[in-house]
């Protein structure tokens, strides 16, 4: 005979959660019937922190909602469509998640991204702001280091800005760098740290492996391959997809890596630190990604950059002009927008 055994804890990305992590959480997610959305919220669907999980795009979601619903976990999945049901999927929503938006091709930066992505995340984050303008940002929709001056701007005109809540989810830089050096000294990926900082594109990706945990050590030679892998890491994914996309799999798991601390924080669970592209103070660019101590409100103390090695120095001054330029980028489109 066929027992249900009720199980007194689950596991997600290699997280047991215990009953007692429980909460009653709602979570958004825009561009849920997209390539990152679609495993994004599968995993979300899987998490016990979520209880509610709305789902909103333009095409496809009640579809996607009708297929997550059958998972046998607690969430409650509800799809929306289109721009009239999206304050109904935002209403209540303590936390929203944003990949929506087009992916790169082979042979584009993020940038290219920009004119399609900008419009999209201005017209949700505008909606965010006025239908649950308390809840946590959570933007994946390249080009990041202009989306989140974009959502900051959108929060500002609206008079609801909280910098403390609005997060560039630039996990998967983390994710990448704790990988591949793990491949490269024999180590579980699982047990590898390494802070990621400055922004999430090309050459303002800087990995700061000298505060790898455990230590690890590498040739120069080595060190500057290592690096330009990470940071060109997205573009190894667009070319070996070869038009069929950028990194979907891999950016949903970082995407719900960042959600699922953000939850525990939010739960009063202390000591849980991410890397994130926020409003900051700890160099000459306005944003910049570095360790955040998360708390119940969001940000509850930016952890800084630490101590950097020479070479991290160097990577960190040839970044801000980049940084800078597509910051402004950001803050112009939402000042010229109508």
């Amino acid at each position: 005979m066929f027992s249900r055994v009720v199980r007194p804890a689950a596991s997600v990305l290699g997280r047991t959660f215990s009953v007692f992590s429980q909460n009653n959480a709602k979570v958004a997610v825009l561009g849920a019937s997209g390539g990152i959305g679609q495993p994004l919220s599968l995993l979300l669907k899987n998490s016990p922190l979520v209880s509610d999980l709305s789902l909103y795009d333009i095409a496809h979601t009640p579809g996607v909602a009708a297929d997550l619903s059958h998972i046998e976990t607690r969430a409650k999945v509800t799809g929306y469509l289109g721009a009239e049901q999206l304050p109904d999927a935002l209403k209540g929503s303590e936390l929203v998640v944003i990949p929506a938006g087009v992916p790169r091709k082979p042979g584009m930066t993020r940038d290219d991204l920009f004119n399609t992505n900008a419009t999209i995340v201005a017209v949700l984050t505008e909606a965010c702001a006025q239908t649950c303008p308390e809840a946590m940002i959570c933007i994946i929709s390249n080009p990041v280091n202009s989306t989140i001056p974009i959502t900051s701007e959108v929060f500002k005109k609206l008079g609801v800005y909280n910098p403390n809540k609005i997060f560039g989810v630039t996990t998967l830089d983390v994710v990448r760098a704790n990988t591949f050096i793990g491949e490269l000294k024999g180590l579980d990926p699982a047990r590898v740290s390494v802070p990621v900082v400055g922004g999430h594109a090309g050459k303002t990706i800087i990995p700061l492996i000298s505060q790898c945990n455990p230590k690890v050590e590498f040739p120069q030679d080595q060190l500057e391959a290592l690096t330009g892998r990470i940071q060109e890491a997205g573009t190894e994914v667009v070319k070996a997809k070869a038009g069929a996309g950028s990194a979907t799999l891999s950016m949903a798991y970082a995407g719900a890596r960042f959600v699922f601390s953000l939850l525990d924080a939010m739960n009063g669970k202390e000591g849980v630190v991410e890397c994130a592209f926020v409003r900051s103070e700890e160099t000459e660019s306005p944003y910049f990604s570095t360790p955040l101590l998360l708390g119940k409100n969001g940000i509850e103390k930016n952890l800084g950059l630490g101590k950097l090695s020479a070479f991290e120095e160097k990577l960190v001054a040839e970044a801000m002009s980049e940084l800078k330029g597509s910051i402004k980028k950001g803050e112009d489109f939402v000042k010229n927008r109508k």
